[in-house]
Formats: C-alpha cells, structure tokens, sequence
C-alpha cells in the first residue's frame, strides 16, 4: 500500500505503463500510413477503376477514390465505436485484456484483408476487425496510463501514450511502400498483421491501472486556465451526457480530428499532385506521409506540454488558429507546385491533430474526473469517429470534381467555428445529479478499473 511517499514520487510502474501503452499505439496507428495503400489502389487514366491489377497484385482490382477512402473511414469509425465497450472493459477488468485482444483483433484483420485479395475482404478485414482492435487497444493503453499522473502531467502523459500512434507512420509508411513494392498489397497486409499482433500482446502484458489507493502526485503548479477547469469530483458517464460540455467536446473533436484526417487520408496524393515537376519527391510520396507522422507525434507531445502550463483552451486556441490558416491555404500551395509549402502546411494540420488527441483525454479527466476514464473518454473519443465523415465527403468531391479544394475550405471553416466554441468551454458545476457519485476531493484516489 502506498504510504506517503508514494504521494510524493511517481512510481518506476507508471512509466512502464506508459512505454507499454506507447508500444501498443505504435502498432494500432497503422491508420496514419493508409494513404500508402490508397496510392496503390486507386485507379488512373491508365488503370480506371474496375480494372484487374497484374504482377504482385493479381487478384486485386483498382478502386475509385471514394471507395478507398471507405476502408479507412469504416476503420476509424468502427474504432471510435469500439472504444465505448473497450474503455468500459479497461475500467472494469483493467487493461491487459483490451489491449490483447485489440492485438490479436488487428492482426487478424490484416491477415484476412492480405489473404482475400478483394474489396470486401478488405473492408471487412482491416475495415471492420483492424477498427476493433483499435478500439479495444487505445482504450486501454491511454486512460491506463493517465490515471497513475495527476493533472500536472495528464496532458504530457496523454501526449506521450497518444504519440506512438502518431509516430507509427513514421516507420510502417516507408515499410508499407517496401513491402508493396517487393512482396505486393497482400504480402504488406499479412506481414505487418503478423508483426502488429506480436508486438501488442506482448507490451500488453506491461498495462496496469493503479491500485484504488494510489494517490496521483500532484505538484500544486497548474495554471489557473487549468485549475479553474479541475472538477471537485468524479462524474459518471451517465451524468456526463447530461451536461452540455460534453456535446462541445463532441464538436471540438470533430473539428480537430477531421482536418487531420483530411490530409491523413490524402497525403501521398497531394504530394504527388504538387510535386510533379520534382522527380524525387513524386517518386516516394511516402516521404510526406511519414513526415506527417512524425510531426503527429511531436504535436501530441508538445501540446501536452504546453496544454499543463497554459491551459487546455489556450492549447487548442493556438493549435486551431494554425490549422485554419493551413488548410484555407493547402488550395493555393498545391496549385503553386511549392513541396516545401505543402510539407509546412501538411505540417501545421498534423501538429494540431496531434495535438488534439492529447487534449480531449486530458480535457475530459479535468472536466469529468479521471475515475472511470476509459469509458467517460470512450463516448468522448465518438467525436473522432463522426470526424471521417469529412475524409469520405472529400473523396466523394474529389471523384466528382478532380480536386480537393472545396473539402480543404470546408475542414478549415469546421475548424474555425470549434476555436470559437473552445473560448467558451468552462467546466460543468459540481452541484450533485441524481445517479452520479458524491463531490470528491482533487486528490480522491483513482478507479482500479
């Protein structure tokens, strides 16, 4: 039993959690590279859509852009949906079982989506069963690891957690185009499924929640954007729908997940696009699907950051700010063929993604409490689930148009309006709510799940 001590020292087991989880995100954001697979599914003048694919790829068969851009819109959805029933299995049995089967839920999905060599298989496998093991695995690994940290560190620890899922792109892109390139779509599909389900069983074995005396340290240095955010005591779920901060946050997710995921979706394609009188460039488009990981995952790091010495709503304020300017402008740079505009702009949109997903669950255990955070967060996370719709809207607008011009002013406006709403957000009032638990104190001690 912690004595003490234990309320002045982090323990060494909250870090292990916290690379564990890390771990974990760092296969389940396979998510981040599909614009890699997109780039070789999709159709051409050459290739129209409908037509059989040859060499590697014999079995497949070219896809339009909205149809590609479905899989990985089923994907995300079915994990935002996935992550109410695994942060309910993260509170209520802890996190190694979410995480293991998220694990083998993902490689599985990977390996049938290899191994149909068709579209169905394809939205089915990594569509369907590649989006439960997401699910399943985030909602465990991040809220695991938040409820060891009080809210000095929560959006620093959120960031770290959230930010292998963001750094994935950085290594499964360029393996992706490898794997493609020599062994063809399937062999990437069943190669990485076999990895992915390795990998994260494994660190899933390392998750833990702490005990239900563990005392999160808390180092009294909070801003007062922060503080006079803290709630006084743990909501429940069911109290948490009933109040109208929680529907904001809905909207405030939305809005910085789907510009995000617009350019997530499109990155290879851009690149491409914008880079054609660049040789090299136009040749490993891959280059800016990793840079974008990479800056997803600077950005959930360093808002995290920032977000525990300015505040939650001043975080998202200069991240949405950035974002909206960024993807009013992406049109402009495009057309000017400028790579090195469009690595910057591209840039700004996954930094404030990023960031984005190291806010809402800090935000919510500021707001909400952190006891029972993995479904309190789960029915917050449905906000990134609606946010693909946009993606698929784009594709829709791309396949009708030529261009993705209107969808980068529709995401940028989107944004615009949940800066404005985040100026408004104040923590609901501590009044009692009929089925909810007793005012607690700031330091009550955190759910064991």
């Amino acid at each position: 039993m912690p004595g003490p001590v234990g309320e002045l020292r982090t323990p060494i087991r909250a870090w292990v959690v916290v690379f564990a989880g890390t771990a974990v995100n760092l296969c389940l954001g396979i998510l981040y590279a599909w614009s890699i697979w997109k780039a070789n599914l999709v159709g051409s003048t050459e290739h129209p859509a409908g037509t059989a694919m040859g060499g590697l790829n014999e079995g497949w068969v070219y896809l339009t852009d909205a149809q590609a851009t479905w899989a990985y819109a089923i994907c995300g959805i079915t994990f935002a949906i996935f992550m109410i029933p695994g942060g309910l299995l993260q509170d209520k049995m802890g996190p190694r079982l979410g995480a293991t089967l998220g694990g083998l839920f993902l490689g599985c999905g990977c390996i049938l989506a290899g191994l149909g060599h068709s579209y169905g298989a394809l939205i089915a496998g990594f569509g369907v069963l590649g989006g439960i093991g997401m699910g399943l695995g985030y909602a465990a690994a991040t809220p695991a690891a938040v409820k060891w940290f009080g809210p000095h560190r929560r959006g620093l620890v959120a960031g770290l957690v959230v930010g292998g899922y963001g750094a994935a792109a950085i290594y499964i892109s360029p393996t992706a185009r490898y794997l493609i390139a020599n062994y063809g779509i399937s062999g990437s599909f069943i190669a990485l499924g076999i990895f992915f389900a390795i990998v994260i069983v494994t660190a899933a074995q390392l998750l833990a929640n702490p005990g239900s005396e563990y005392r999160p340290r808390s180092s009294g240095t909070a801003p007062a954007d922060t503080t006079s955010s803290m709630t006084t005591r743990q909501w429940s779920a069911r109290a948490m729908v009933h109040t109208w901060q929680f529907y904001a946050m809905l909207f405030l997710f939305i809005a910085s997940a789907q510009s995000g995921l617009l350019v997530i979706a499109n990155a290879a394609p851009i690149l491409n696009q914008t880079a054609q009188g660049v040789g090299f460039l136009a040749a490993n488009a891959w280059l800016l699907a990793s840079f974008g990981g990479m800056v997803n995952a600077s950005g959930r790091v360093g808002t995290g950051l920032y977000s525990d010495k300015l505040g939650r709503r001043r975080a998202y304020l200069i991240n949405g700010l950035a974002a909206v300017a960024g993807l009013l402008l992406t049109p402009t740079i495009m057309r000017s063929g400028s790579a090195p505009l469009l690595f910057l702009a591209v840039g700004v949109a996954y930094w404030q993604y990023g960031g984005g997903l190291a806010l809402m669950p800090a935000m919510t255990a500021d707001y909400f409490g952190s006891k029972d955070l993995g479904i309190k967060y789960g029915l917050v996370f449905l906000g990134w689930g609606i946010a693909f719709l946009i993606p698929q809207l784009a594709g829709y607008i791309r396949d009708m148009t030529g261009t993705l011009d209107s969808a980068f002013y529709l995401s940028g406006l989107l944004m615009l309006s949940a800066v404005v709403l985040s100026r408004a957000m104040q923590r609901p009032a501590d009044a009692p709510i009929a089925a909810d638990s007793s005012a607690l104190p700031s330091s009550a001690p955190l759910s064991s799940g």
